[in-house]
């Protein structure tokens, strides 16, 4: 059973390294001509954070999600290497 937890969150770090990676090559992508559509994607979340004010202290939650085209890649290059290692 230990192992196959370990494998669920490989599975997750290898899943957001690709969203990472591949949004930041998304990014860097956007600047370029022909590339361009690797950037195109779309943005959703908490567009403003909500506060909770318990006098003493203040808990503020935001959570933002912006995926796109090479991001998608990303997590599908992820997978594919997480089956073969």
């Amino acid at each position: 059973m230990a192992t196959k937890e370990k494998n669920i969150w490989i599975l997750i770090i290898f899943l957001l390294s690709g969203l990472v990676i591949g949004g930041l090559l998304g990014e860097f992508a956007s600047k370029v001509n022909w590339l361009w559509w690797l950037s195109y994607g779309q943005s959703f979340g908490l567009a403003t954070p909500i506060e909770l004010d318990l006098s003493v202290i203040i808990i503020t939650f935001g959570l933002m999600f912006k995926i796109n085209i090479a991001s998608i890649i990303g997590m599908a290059i992820a997978i594919f290497i997480y089956r073969k290692v």
